[in-house]
């Protein structure tokens, strides 16, 4: 699924192409992809209809339009595949085009909603104070949000009884995390990601959570990681941070610190890939 680098460039897009729009018509072409709705499509298009989008907002992987002048928000759900497109009203329908948002100005531009698997989805909610839909208001914040707070994150991460990478991927306490990115973390401080997160001291955290940052950022420069297509900018073009991963995916493949052979083991149905040179289990805390 999309982890933070991936959903921000696409925030980054829609707050360029879509903000400040007023909606003209909203066509909901499947009703999986407003299933978390509770009105279904046609209340959907209803209510957003005639609706001005303000500057689109993000907390961790959750993505969202914000309506002006009301306590609302659009909620978007990417999935495993979801993803907003802005494209000319002209071009052809995407195959599995789900939602059509056509605007009431002369720009040419309308917003999509393709979701091939339809795993996605968009749905209207109340704000809470805070200005987040209602649903997401238990989500933390992430590690690129200036108000994280680094000193409540290492104080909750050693209270918590689990392993590290379980406590990067518990979007309660930090969001935006996956397992590509928490991986690609974990190697670069030499941690192992069942290490407890017990044993883990404020410097230690403190450095773990700085390469969180460093590998997010340096995925935002060129786009966010695309393996398959499915992960591209509003303009459909794919991110090209793959190219660059030292750990995810790399099983078999030499450590790019100490050449030994990366190895993959299974891991909550996915996979955690490491080095195990580098990043030994049984290490002392430190």
């Amino acid at each position: 699924m999309p982890e933070l680098p991936e959903v921000e460039v696409v925030r980054r897009g829609l707050e360029r192409w879509v903000a400040g729009r007023t909606v003209e018509s909203v066509e909901v072409l499947h009703p999986r992809a407003v299933r978390r709705h509770p009105g279904g499509g046609a209340d959907f298009a209803a209510r957003l209809g005639g609706q001005t989008v303000g500057v689109p907002q993000r907390r961790g992987k959750y993505l969202w339009l914000p309506l002006e002048g009301r306590e609302l928000s659009v909620l978007g759900h990417l999935g495993m595949s979801g993803q907003l497109l802005v494209q000319p009203r002209e071009s052809p329908d995407e195959k599995h085009l789900r939602v059509r948002v056509r605007f009431a100005d002369d720009l040419g531009t309308e917003l999509r909603f393709v979701d091939q698997r339809t795993f996605g989805g968009l749905s209207l909610h109340e704000n809470t104070p805070d200005g987040l839909p209602d649903v997401i208001a238990h989500i933390a914040r992430d590690p690129l949000d200036p108000l994280f707070d680094e000193g409540l994150y290492h104080l909750a991460l050693r209270a918590r009884r689990t392993t590290l990478k379980r406590a990067l991927l518990d979007q309660s306490l930090i969001s935006g995390v996956g397992n590509i990115y928490a991986d690609e973390a974990l190697w670069r401080a030499r941690l192992h990601y069942e290490r407890p997160t017990a044993t883990l001291t404020r410097p230690r955290s403190a450095e773990l959570l700085g390469h969180v940052r460093d590998v997010m950022n340096a995925a935002l420069d060129v786009g966010g990681t695309s393996f398959d297509s499915l992960y591209v900018n509003v303009n459909g073009e794919s991110g090209y941070f793959d190219r660059s991963l030292d750990a995810y995916g790399r099983e078999d493949e030499p450590c790019r610190r100490c050449g030994t052979p990366m190895r993959r083991r299974p891991w909550m149905n996915r996979s955690s890939y490491f080095c195990p040179r580098c990043q030994r289990p049984g290490r002392a805390a430190s």
